[in-house]
Order: C-alpha cells, then structure tokens, then sequence
C-alpha cells in the first residue's frame, strides 16, 4: 500500500505548492494541445484487417495491379418496372460526363440486370485520394447521377468509393457531439451529486482537460508507432477518460469532503484524502490500463488501437484526478461546497444513511440475499442463448445510408455477390488451373479472369449465396481449399466475404488469447491490494458473472426490442473488458476500505460501515459511468451502440446490485476467511492508526 509523509503532499498542495502544480499543469496541457498534432490515419485497406489474415495479403497484392490503384462507386439506376428508353438515353449520358472523373478517363459501358429494371455504371475513382477528396467526388458523381434523371427513376451510389464516404459522414462532427453530449451529461450528473452551483465545475474542467490531452499523446504516439486509430477508437477513449476519471474524480472528493470534517486546515485535509484514497484509485486505474494493453495481444487492428489509446487515457486521467484535481480542489476553501460546506467536527450523515439500512438488511440475511441476487443475474443470463454473432458491411448502421440501399438494390437484381466478388490471386503459370478449381468450387456462380501481370493473375469469383451468409462463409472455406489444392499455384482468396470470414476467426482467437490476460491482471491487482487469495477470487467471480447477465440482457434487447441482426464481432470482448475491469472498482473502492473497518471492528460490521460510507459515492460513480458509455449511441453505428448499452447496463448491475447486495452478502458469509491468507490490522495496530489521525487533526 502506498505511504508517505504529510509533510510531502503538503507540499504539493500547500498554500506555494498548489500554484506551482496549477502553473505546471496548465503549461505541460498547452504544449500537449498545441504540437499534439492530428492522429494518423491509414488509407492502406489492408492496415483496417487482422494481422496475418489471408484477405489482407490480397488486399496488399491487389494493388499490383492497376485496379488495385482504384476505388469503384456504383452507381445503381432502378425502378418499379422496366426502365425506359429515358432512362437508359439519361445513364449513357452520365457514363459520357463521369469519364472525366474517372481514373484513365474512361467509364465501362453499363450493364443493365437481367429484368431490365436495374442498371449499373462503374466509376473508377482513384484509391489515393484523401478522405475529403473522396467525400467530394463521390457528392459530385451522386449529384450528376441525379441531374437529369426521368420522373419515377431512382439512383443511388454505392460500392467501397459510397460506403467509405457514408461511414465517414457518420463521423463527420460526431466527435464533438460526442463530447458535448459526454461533457453534458457528467456536469449534470455531478451537479445533481453535489448539489453545489460551482463544486461540479472544478472536476468537469479537470477530466475536460485531461480528455484532450489524452487524444493529443494518442495522436502523438500514432505517428511514432505506426499505429492508426480511427474516429470511433479516439470517440471510446473520450469515453473512458470522462468516465474513469470522473469516478476518481467522485471518490477523491469523497475522502477530502471526510477529511474537512476532522482536519480545519484544508491543505492537510487534501494530503489525507489523497493518502487514503490513491491506494484505491491507482489499483483500479492499474486494472483498468492493464487489461487495455492485454489488446496488444490481439489481431484485429481495431482491438489493438483501442488497447493502446485506452490505456494512454486511463492513465492521463488518473495522474490529473491525483495530481491536478487535489490543487485545484484547494484553492477555493470549504465554500467550494457550498451550501453543504463541511465542518470540523460534524458527523458524517453518511455513516447513519440508506447505505447503513441497506448494509445491515444484507448482513442480517447472507444467504437470502446471496441467492436473490445469483438468481436475477442468472435469470438475465439467460438472454444470451441464440445469439448470433457478426455484421455484414450493409448491417453496421442503425440507419440505412445511401451506400447500404444501393447495395441493396443491386442484391435483388443481380447475382447475389456479384457486387462485391471474391477475389482470387495466383501465380500467373497456375492461373489457368486455378481458375478452373474455382469454378468448381462449391457455391460458386461465376469466375473469371479479371487481370494478368507478368506474375499474378486476379481471378473475380462470384458466390450463389447471399454476402454474409453462413452459406457464404461456407463457400469461401470450400474455395481456398480447392484453389490451394492446386500445385505451384499459390493461391490466396480475399474480397469482402473472405474479409468477413477472417475477421470472424480473428475474434475467436482474440477472444480465447486477451480474456484469460484480462482476468490474469485483474487477479493479479486485487492479490497486491487485498493481499488475499480469496477475496480476489470471489470478486473477480462476481464480475464474470455480472458480464454473463449484461450480455444476456443486452443480446435480449437487440433481438427483441431493437431488431438488430446480430452481435458486432468486437462486441463480446470489448465489453467483457470493460465490464470486468471497470466493474471491479466499485468492488475495488468497496472492498479496500472494508479491510480498514474491518481492523477496528470486525469484517462483519467492517463491510456494513465500508458500504455505508462508500454506498453513495459509488452509486454516483456507477451512474456517471453507465450514462457515459449509453452516450455512445448517439452515434449512427450499431458496433458503439451495442457497446454501450452492455458496458452501461452492466455497470449499473454491478453497482447497484453486485456491489451493494452480493459482495456484502459473500463477505459477511465468509467472514474472516474473507482475507485469507492474510488478515486486516491487528488492534493494536488500528488503535496505532486512529492515535495517528488524531494528532493529525489536532
């Protein structure tokens, strides 16, 4: 546990010490924020697929070939019945204008579906152009396609040139609405926490800072690494900074507020409260930056980034909530708290409240309790039965844009994965064979050979079965297996199916590596807290069990009430992430302060006092978080809306329910084999440590 001398923090905090840290911070903020820079963004496709996968070398090799040099918009034209001589006189005409902005100044002629109700134009628009660039040719060929266009005609763009701009258009501006809505949010909160006009603004300013401070390092470090982050990695990281640092925020404030009641100096009161809460929130902060870095170890490109933009977070969150928090806090006198300014001497109300009632309710009836609480998480558990899991390219948002229904539209008219083909590359010797094993291939419509070099050869196969299908991913396992087949061919199989099935080969694998390295550290932490065998383990089992239950019930709401098709494949061990290592902080803050009522007066009435003085300022934390992570559904994806319904729901049960019920229940069963192996202070010991706050109050 981490001890230093009063004398030490006083200087940090002291009447000169609080203006140098405040001069300081203010300083390392402003060289963060102004030479941070912008975060790096790849346009490499192949830097967005799981490392070692098979699509991602295709997709390396396909830009040897001059269409690997390309983006394509499809540009779909529909209508109810047959399209008419217009219609097609308006199509040629657009073919003839959108050359010029075609790469090679070409346009292929249109291909029109076999019942003559649906055409398709190809525009080749160049793969180097920067997302703004792209966002305008593509706005540029949609407004073309619509200029002209007969009466009862529809046109809608698609293709990897339409998706690309209508997921960046989801993001356009979303990191400031995140922020706002976040930052709205937790000032709410905070006021409603304090009930002070001013208190809340000194931590929402703080964590504010620290948010952007934690995306200019992130950024930093992308352009020193290599890593790239994209908009919904920097958007979960503001998250967690506002979220984690908040509860720190809530916790510490807590312990000063205890503090001012025994203390009349208020810097003194400050270097208490930092002494007796940092233990708590430099474990919880560890175990949260911890299992973050565990997605290092991880395939998919998306996971890795946010493991490492997370953990940066977290940990510029703790050293402002710890550093520049405390200075702040003391500049403003008791009158910070004003109207409920604490007084030296005053009660804490705390210790009597509706935590104590709730407390001592558990504590008269452990078993009760303890099995009413396993059954409602079972019950909720249940909901997880028959989920399905993995979202299609046209599933991943909550509205349909444009990309999505022109994409739509070509699924109904032409062979179902004629769009977007499987690609097959080979050695240019092989091709011929290689291409005749594919034709052969179960579920295969169509191959043919689309370019040739002096080395590879691209072969286009187009699948019977719809794109996502399980029937799909079928026929890609069945066709790398018959293309491989072939000797000296060396043929690998990439395109969007190919992607979509490594991608969920890639999550199973994350999955069995990063959980047990997630519960590994988890362990690890509350064994060099806690220094008890048992109570690690109990803890670390209450929180694998609050998982289960929030993802059953959030599976439950996506199937029944939202209508989504199926879980984000990034969903499962995001939120298991998040939920454990989050989640076992309020059993963290809960349990650490247990262990020092416990030396005074026994484990059994040390976790009713523990709760009792922690009941309300975890509740508030639990709240803070929970609201924090809901925030990300007002962004159009249904990946970020799913994760933050689990993570939100789930903090909540482990608040309100794990923390407050079950964990209270477990230890007052338990006992003082709780602690094992080892044991809170001895009395000697504790009557040492009140005569020690004693002479510090006087």
């Amino acid at each position: 546990m981490w001890r230093a001398e009063p004398s030490r923090w006083d200087a940090l905090w002291g009447r000169s010490g609080k203006w140098l840290t405040i001069v300081l911070a203010i300083v390392i903020s402003g060289l963060a924020l102004a030479f941070g820079g912008a975060a790096k963004v790849s346009t490499d496709p192949a830097d967005s697929l799981p490392k070692g996968a098979e699509s991602a070398a295709v997709a390396r090799l396909q830009q040897e070939f001059p269409s690997g040099q390309v983006l394509p918009a499809l540009v779909v034209y529909s209508r109810s019945g047959t399209l008419t001589a217009d219609d097609r006189a308006a199509i040629d005409a657009d073919a003839q204008r959108m050359a010029a902005r075609a790469v090679g100044g070409k346009v292929p002629p249109p291909v029109m579906a076999p019942d003559g109700d649906v055409a398709l134009l190809t525009v080749p628009l160049a793969g180097t152009l920067s997302n703004s660039e792209l966002s305008e040719a593509v706005a540029q060929v949609r407004a073309e396609a619509r200029d002209g266009l007969p009466a009862g005609a529809k046109v809608e763009v698609t293709g990897g040139a339409g998706f690309k701009v209508d997921l960046s258009s989801v993001f356009s501006g979303a990191n400031i609405t995140l922020l706002a809505v976040t930052a709205s949010v937790v000032a709410l909160l905070l006021l409603l926490t304090y009930r002070s006009p001013w208190l809340w603004l000194v931590p929402l300013a703080v964590v504010g800072v620290a948010d952007q401070v934690a995306a200019k390092v992130v950024a930093l470090l992308t352009n020193l690494t290599g890593l790239t982050v994209d908009d919904s990695t920097l958007g979960i990281t503001s998250v967690l900074v506002f979220g984690a640092g908040t509860n720190y925020a809530l916790l510490l404030i807590a312990r000063y507020r205890e503090q001012l009641r025994i203390h009349e100096d208020r810097h003194r009161a400050m270097s208490a409260a930092v002494r007796s809460a940092a233990p708590a929130i430099l474990a919880s902060s560890a175990t949260v930056a911890l299992a973050l870095c565990t997605l290092l170890f991880a395939l998919s490109p998306f996971n890795r980034a946010i493991g490492m933009a997370g953990a940066i977070g977290i940990v510029v969150a703790v050293a402002y909530a710890l550093v520049v928090l405390p200075a702040a806090m003391v500049l403003f006198g008791r009158g910070l708290f004003w109207p409920f300014a604490p007084k030296v001497g005053q009660a804490d109300p705390a210790r009597d409240g509706v935590w104590r009632r709730i407390g001592t309710g558990v504590a008269r009836r452990p078993v009760l309790m303890s099995l009413v609480s396993v059954g409602i998480l079972a019950v909720l558990a249940v909901g997880a039965v028959g989920v399905q899991s993995g979202l299609s390219q046209t599933e991943q948002f909550r509205e349909k844009v444009e990309a999505i229904a022109g994409q739509e539209t070509l699924s109904r008219a032409f062979p179902a994965g004629s769009a977007q083909p499987v690609v097959v590359i080979a050695r240019e010797p092989a091709a011929e064979a290689v291409l005749q094993a594919a034709k052969g291939a179960p579920g295969v419509s169509t191959a043919a050979v689309a370019e040739s070099g002096s080395e590879l050869t691209k072969i286009n196969v187009v699948l019977e079965a719809e794109p996502g299908s399980d029937a799909s991913l079928t026929a890609v396992e069945k066709l790398r297996e018959a293309v491989k087949a072939v000797p000296d061919g060396q043929a690998l199989v990439g395109g969007p199916e190919a992607t979509d099935l490594d991608e969920r080969q890639a999550a199973t694998r994350d999955q069995l590596v990063v959980i047990p390295l997630v519960l590994g550290v988890v362990l690890l932490v509350l064994l060099l807290l806690l220094r008890s065998v048992v109570a690690a383990v109990t803890l670390v089992t209450t929180v694998i069990i609050s998982f289960v239950a929030s993802f059953g019930a959030g599976w439950f709401a996506f199937d029944r009430f939202f209508g989504f098709p199926a879980m984000d494949l990034s969903v499962p061990l995001l939120s298991f992430l998040f939920l454990v290592a989050l989640g076992v902080d309020y059993n963290i803050f809960l349990t650490h302060r247990a262990r020092e009522e416990a030396a005074r007066q026994g484990t059994h009435a040390g976790i009713v006092t523990a709760l009792a003085v922690t009941g309300g300022v975890i509740t508030s934390a639990g709240i803070v978080l929970a609201a924090v992570f809901a925030v990300l559904g007002v962004l159009p994806l249904i990946t970020l809306t799913q994760l933050g319904i689990i993570v939100g729901f789930g903090v909540l049960l482990d608040t309100l329910l794990v923390r407050s019920v079950l964990v209270p229940a477990l230890v007052t069963l338990m006992g003082e084999r709780f602690w094992w192996p080892s044991r809170p202070l001895s009395l000697s010991a504790s009557r040492r440590l009140d005569r020690e706050r004693q002479l510090q109050s006087s």
